[in-house]
């Protein structure tokens, strides 16, 4: 079992407050977030919805290499983004979509094989069961080494 810690340090109210981000092993230390960078797409600070992406998009990638691994073939490279989409909805908002998109080389490995490797490794991915509340998680795939 293990258990990580992440903390945030908010002052002020609203749209004039500020905060800072700030994870266990310093990656992330006092790093700036507030309504801007969250809301007004400033790219000096960051928000709650890119982190929970990057989260994401590393625990999916993790997920797929063991999961090839455990089919017998090894990963070499594996690429993936993860777009959270943060819209109003009544006077709140709601993440109401996480696009996953795939780039990974695979050697020896057919695309069908690699396809549903991919949609597994999604649905076993902790952080996809976590944000299972998401009424859409989608994965694009593809494959950039096939089977000879």
């Amino acid at each position: 079992m293990t258990e990580k810690t992440a903390s945030v340090h908010w002052e002020g109210k609203g749209k004039a407050g500020h905060g800072q981000i700030s994870i266990e092993t310093g990656a992330l230390k006092s790093y700036p977030y507030g309504f801007a960078s969250r809301f007004e797409d400033d790219q000096r600070g960051a928000n709650p919805e890119e982190i929970l992406g990057a989260a994401h998009a590393a625990c999916f990638s993790m997920a797929i290499s063991f999961a090839c691994e455990k089919a017998g073939f090894t990963t070499t490279a594996i690429d993936t983004q993860a777009k959270v989409r943060l819209t109003k909805q009544g006077d709140g908002f709601v993440i109401d979509r996480i696009a996953l998109t795939l780039l990974a080389i695979v050697p020896g490995i057919y695309d069908a094989t690699f396809q549903g490797i991919a949609q597994a490794a999604k649905a076993d991915c902790p952080l996809s069961k976590a944000l299972a509340s998401v009424p859409e998680i989608t994965l694009a795939a593809t494959l950039r080494a096939v089977a000879p």
